[in-house]
C-alpha cells in the first residue's frame, strides 16, 4: 500500500467564505500516482470546516444564512469573541474522505468538495491531503 501526503495553504477572503477544493484535491490525487483507494483532506484549524454537496452562488449564499441562523454571531454566546465561529465547527467536520478510482478523485456529478471560513475574518489555512491505496 502507498501512502501520499501534501500540504496545501489557501487563502479565505472574509468570515463565511467559501473555497471550492475539489481540483486542487483532484490534482493532488493525479500527482501521487495511486490508483485506487481514498484520499482524505483535513484542516487542522478550530474553526475551519469542510461541506461535500453542490456549489452554485445561491446554495453557497444559503450554507452562510443556515450558519447564522444555527448559531449567530453576537447572540448572547459566553466565549469572548467568536464562539459561533466555533459552534459552527461544531455542525460540519474539519475533514472528509472521498474515494480514489483509476487514478482519479470520485465525487457525485454536482458533488464539489469546499472549505467554510467558520471564523472571524479572512486568513491563510493550512490543508493537508493524504491519498492512500494502490
Amino acid at each position: 500500500m502507498a501512502v501520499y501526503t501534501k500540504s496545501l495553504k489557501i487563502k479565505t477572503k472574509a468570515p463565511g467564505d467559501i473555497v471550492d477544493l475539489t481540483p486542487l484535491v483532484a490534482d493532488v490525487v493525479r500527482e501521487s500516482g495511486i490508483q485506487t483507494g481514498i484520499v482524505h483532506v483535513f484542516a487542522p484549524h478550530a474553526t475551519g470546516v469542510f461541506a461535500l454537496t453542490e456549489l452554485e452562488p445561491n446554495i453557497a449564499s444559503d450554507i452562510r444564512r443556515l450558519l447564522e441562523e444555527i448559531a449567530p454571531q453576537g447572540a448572547g454566546w459566553r466565549h469572548p469573541a467568536n464562539a459561533h465561529s466555533h459552534l459552527r465547527s461544531m455542525l460540519l467536520p474539519p475533514d472528509r474522505t472521498l474515494p480514489v478510482r483509476q487514478g482519479e478523485l470520485i465525487t457525485g456529478t454536482w458533488q464539489s468538495l469546499f472549505f467554510i471560513e467558520a471564523g472571524l475574518s479572512g486568513r491563510y489555512v493550512n490543508i493537508e491531503i493524504t491519498v492512500i491505496g494502490e
